[in-house]
């Protein structure tokens, strides 16, 4: 069975990289984020639009393990699953070299809801992300 609910192919531009010809850790960030945004633009939602709401998912704390280093012009994809725990939607997220299928990164994200201020539950993503979830290990 396939664990991830959505997968983003992406390609490495030449100024992500840095002066050892590999990409910068500090952009597997980036390729993170937006591989939530663009899950969250697949499930009908924008982050966007939603902090116009008053609703800002943010990132609570995010571990990263690097294996395998990217380099420019390389494919990939960023591939996610998503688990709730308590308040936190915690995201899984790996990434693979397009080419070989190679693991670059895991990554596990934890977000928490902010509404109007306010660290609370998300009554608009325990609705969104309900058919996603996985309770299983």
């Amino acid at each position: 069975m396939n664990k991830y609910i959505y997968e983003l192919i992406l390609k490495v531009r030449d100024y992500e990289c840095d002066l050892q010809g590999i990409v910068n850790n500090a952009n597997y960030q980036h390729y993170l984020e937006h591989t939530r945004h663009e899950f969250l633009l697949s499930a009908g939602v924008s982050f966007a639009d939603l902090h116009t709401q008053g609703i800002d998912p943010v990132v609570a704390r995010i571990t990263i393990s690097f294996k395998t280093p990217l380099k420019s012009g390389d494919q990939f994809v960023s591939k996610l699953y998503l688990k709730k725990e308590g308040i936190k939607y915690v995201f899984y997220q790996d990434i693979f070299r397009k080419e070989d299928n190679k693991i670059v990164v895991k990554a596990v994200v934890d977000t928490v809801c902010v509404v109007n201020g306010r660290l609370t539950q998300s009554e608009v993503f325990d609705k969104l992300f309900a058919p996603y979830l996985r309770n299983d290990d």
